[in-house]
């Protein structure tokens, strides 16, 4: 990752560390404009019943939804490939990351940690662009997560953790590891994350539920850092930070 990625992922410390909840209110439209607008990727989001999560995306669901490849920043050097898809149903969004790999570079042990400083899948999902206000979601591979509400006020981030964050407001997630242990530093071949974000943890937020033609914003990353090197990837691209969210991609739900 190239120094300008490295220094904005560590000036992201600080969104793992606030505790509370934010309510945010009015405020002018921020659209990007026709040209940008029609530059983003878009990804369109099958329907589906309800299903269990499995981390490895078995369920005959995810046949409905093809792989979108992920891209890989400037700077990055690891051969590997990484890509995302995505479903919804009435009570939620899935979302099924995959990536090849050599090396399982993860030690941390609990939720809530500086997940993005190992390996690391992330989502990022606004909602509603009137607000500069959006949800983000990091899982390593050892199966912890970074649930926050992010509001970006002209470049001024902060990260909030939820509130009752249980029950049927708590993201669904498992993690699958091919070609090796699910431990520290263990020679892999890939893996795979798979989480369910329920709409009732994303309420209030406005344009939740998505109805059928409804539009979100949202942004794909993984970053990976065998041997003392960091790659990383996204989907739709930004610059040096991954809060740039005026350049996301756009989500269709179908």
């Amino acid at each position: 990752m190239s120094s300008a990625t490295t220094t904005s992922r560590v000036g992201r410390l600080a969104t793992a560390l606030v505790a509370g909840a934010l309510a945010i209110g009015g405020g002018g439209p921020l659209r990007a404009d026709d040209a940008d607008a029609d530059a983003r990727p878009v990804l369109r989001v099958p329907q589906t019943d309800d299903f269990p999560v499995t981390g490895d995306g078995s369920h005959a669901a995810w046949e409905a939804a093809g792989w979108t490849p992920l891209n890989v920043r400037p700077g990055g050097t690891h051969p590997y490939t990484a890509r995302v898809k995505a479903l919804h149903s009435k009570t939620g969004l899935y979302v099924l990351f995959d990536g090849s790999d050599a090396r399982l570079t993860a030690t941390f042990t609990e939720d809530y940690a500086t997940l993005w400083t190992e390996d690391v899948f992330e989502v990022f999902l606004w909602t509603d662009e009137r607000h500069p206000l959006y949800f983000e979601y990091e899982i390593s591979p050892l199966g912890y997560e970074l649930p926050i509400l992010i509001p970006n006020l002209d470049g001024a981030i902060m990260g909030w953790r939820p509130w009752m964050y249980e029950g049927g407001r708590k993201v669904q997630k498992r993690v699958s590891i091919s070609g090796g242990p699910q431990q520290s530093n263990a020679d892999i071949a890939g893996w795979r994350a798979e989480m369910f974000f329920p709409y009732e943890l994303l309420k209030p937020l406005r344009n939740v539920p998505p109805q059928p033609g409804s539009q979100w914003r949202a942004n794909f990353y993984r970053v990976d850092y065998d041997n003392g090197q960091s790659t990383a990837w996204d989907w739709a691209r930004v610059g040096p930070s991954f809060h740039e969210f005026e350049k996301f991609g756009t989500l269709v739900f179908e």
